[in-house]
């Protein structure tokens, strides 16, 4: 049975959180993952939809640092009041 997008889309959000402060994941990383995970049941069209998802959701967001990271949102520092 093939995945959802928001399936997916809560999996890659699950590698990515716990990712975060350790290493930065590509958009290329978190599809592999999905491929070695779910085998058949996605694709990369799939798992692209799945990235749009999170990166419009305002779950991720693209950093650029030598070449482009999906990681969480930073918060500033006077949001942490």
């Amino acid at each position: 049975m093939a995945k959802s997008v928001e399936e997916v889309a809560d999996a890659m959000y699950k590698l990515v959180k716990d990712a975060d402060g350790l290493k930065k994941l590509k958009a290329m990383d978190l599809i592999k993952s999905m491929t070695e995970l779910y085998g058949d049941e996605v694709d990369k069209k799939l798992c692209k939809s799945a990235i749009k998802e999170l990166i419009n959701s305002g779950k991720c967001v693209y950093t650029y640092f030598g070449g482009s990271y999906i990681e969480l949102p930073h918060r500033e520092g006077a949001a942490n009041d």
